[in-house]
């Protein structure tokens, strides 16, 4: 069984399992601490991944790179596995690599695109409902290039938790802030101060106060 787990026919697949949970774990814990993952990954994805037409889908990248490892690992396990059973004996990863890559990304898309059919309707009205409302961050800071948590209420009433991030500057925990806008996987927050909140017309006033 050892000899399973440390042949170099499985290795590739072995860290990709291995990526997935430091991924998870370091993720989990930088929501806490302020510096995520995802954050540097959507920092040093190329334009041209990051536009392509094929990952217009209002999923996050992070979410979509969990996607294609995981696709990754089984589909190199499943040919491995499924060649052993026949030879008793694995292949070279090398020569298998390429097509449990391409089975990976056709999975991963369609997986994705799946998902968006069933995200995107409410994302949409969520996007249209929560620009210019009233927040509050309940985690972490917020600062260029890295989101926060926080917490906002429809007009329904309706709470929401939300990733914000601001133009300039730094969002610190607690800190009572208004929506402007929406870009990619985050909300744009502003930050409010006393002396402003007073000097708020009477619109915005209603809606924090709801």
């Amino acid at each position: 069984m050892p000899e399973l787990f440390f042949d170099s026919a499985l290795l590739p697949f072995h860290f990709c399992v291995v990526a997935i949970f430091v991924l998870i774990i370091g993720e989990t814990i930088g929501i806490y601490i302020g510096h995520r993952p995802s954050n540097f990954i959507r920092t040093v994805i190329p334009s041209w991944i990051k536009d392509s037409p094929l990952l217009k889908v209002q999923i996050s990248r992070f979410i979509i790179l969990l996607f294609f490892l995981i696709n990754l690992s089984y589909a190199g396990y499943f040919i491995q596995l499924s060649f052993f059973a026949f030879h008793k004996a694995f292949i070279s990863s090398s020569l298998i690599f390429i097509p449990a890559f391409i089975m990976a990304w056709f999975f991963t898309l369609f997986m994705i695109h799946c998902l968006d059919q069933v995200i995107q309707p409410s994302q949409t009205s969520c996007q249209v409902d929560l620009v210019g409302r009233f927040a509050t961050i309940v985690s972490g800071q917020a600062k260029p290039g890295a989101s926060a948590n926080a917490q906002v209420k429809d007009h329904m009433g309706g709470v929401h938790y939300v990733q914000v991030e601001p133009e300039f500057g730094e969002l610190e925990l607690h800190a009572h802030i208004i929506l402007v806008g929406y870009n990619d996987s985050h909300y744009i927050g502003k930050k409010i101060t006393p002396q402003r909140d007073e000097h708020l017309p009477q619109f915005y006033q209603d809606k924090y106060d709801d």
